[in-house]
């Protein structure tokens, strides 16, 4: 793998966006999957998803694919979707439920759901081979606040250190108890960066977000995580609006323990190396982002909800769905078109206004991960 360099003639940290390479260039990309995406704890998904022992999904991370499950004892496991005879692939279902075991289609090795290695055809005839030498390899795994988080890294720093800025803040949002109400995966033909980027700051809003800036001022609120891989704070919702839906009314009862001031709020912020997490006072939205390529990101997105708003007469998850998926395409169109003109040889570093100082930090962010 080549060093990584980033100092430029053209580029000042935390001022000027970063030279057109670090979003076109594939050696760049290549280098991310080594320096971040093997390294750093990622979302992988809600809890609910493996809600019940032997409940499974797959999810690829940095190139590795992963087998996330609940195994029989409740613990979330993290198995490397690969054989330990041969190397196959062990499970092609995207989600399902293992009954009791995991068993290669390949020649029928076979793995306990905590990754105990169980069957091993013939091996017994194979002097000094041991089955407890041979479970899956496994990735670090960590539930918090309803999410799973995984770590490729063995020699990774424990998720309560790295965490520890956020690890307290949502508790008053009750993250843990809501449920999914919505699902939508996007795919985006932008570098993975600029996604962050554009989420990090409202500039754009008034011009690119007519609907949205009619709910949400973009000068309003304050934030309150300005450096490091942790960014992000507050906005105030427009008098005479209830949330931020398309109708501004509420969508769902309120989550979560709030009052008062936070009842007119909204939060958002970036959490490295994946997550968009925002935080409505009746619903959450939250992001997972999967760089493919270059110049190709996938971006899955989940509306959450109070648990007993399901049952409510009066729920329209679809009002606050709609919102953001408007607001969502028209915030891909636009890194697509950014990513676009980046690529243009007469692109240079710009300057960062006031108020950009979000993604001027976030810039600084990834530069301390690729270069750490």
């Amino acid at each position: 793998m080549a060093t990584f360099h980033r100092t430029s003639t053209t580029f000042k940290q935390g001022s000027f966006t970063m030279p057109a390479r670090y979003y076109v260039a594939p050696e760049v990309f290549a280098e991310e999957v080594e320096r971040i995406g093997q390294r750093q704890w990622h979302c992988v998904g809600r809890a609910e998803r493996i809600a019940k022992p032997g409940d499974f999904f797959l999810r690829t991370v940095a190139g590795e694919g992963l087998i996330i499950v609940r195994d029989r004892h409740g613990q979330a496991r993290a198995h490397f979707n690969v054989c330990r005879h041969r190397g196959t692939r062990i499970c092609e279902k995207d989600t399902g439920h293992f009954s009791e075991t995991i068993q290669c289609p390949y020649h029928a090795w076979t793995y306990t759901t905590d990754g105990r290695l169980i069957g091993a055809p013939h091996m017994n005839e194979v002097a000094g081979f041991d089955k407890a030498n041979f479970g899956l390899h496994q990735a670090s795994v960590v539930e918090w606040d309803g999410f799973l988080f995984v770590n490729l890294d063995p020699g990774a720093a424990p998720f309560h250190e790295v965490f520890a800025p956020v690890q307290a803040r949502f508790t008053r949002f009750g993250l843990g108890s809501l449920k999914l109400g919505r699902r939508v995966v996007y795919e985006i033909k932008a570098n993975w960066k600029l996604i962050f980027q554009n989420y990090s700051e409202c500039l754009h809003c008034p011009t690119i977000h007519p609907e949205l800036s009619c709910k949400l001022p973009y000068q309003s609120g304050a934030n309150d995580l300005v450096e490091g891989p942790f960014l992000g704070g507050y906005m105030e919702i427009t008098e005479g609006n209830e949330s931020v839906t398309m109708s501004g009314k509420r969508a769902a009862r309120w989550i979560g323990t709030l009052s008062g001031d936070e009842l007119r709020r909204a939060y958002y912020y970036t959490l490295m190396p994946n997550m968009f997490l925002s935080i409505h006072p009746d619903y959450v939205n939250y992001y997972t982002v999967w760089p493919q390529a270059a110049d190709r990101t996938v971006v899955e997105s989940e509306w959450l909800f109070h648990p007993e708003a399901f049952g409510d007469p009066d729920f329209n998850p679809e009002d606050a769905v709609a919102m953001w998926d408007l607001t969502n395409r028209q915030d891909w169109h636009i890194t697509e078109e950014s990513h676009r003109g980046i690529g243009s040889r007469r692109y240079q570093p710009g300057p960062y206004s006031a108020r950009e100082s979000v993604p001027a930090a976030w810039d600084r962010a990834y530069l301390a991960m690729m270069e750490g």
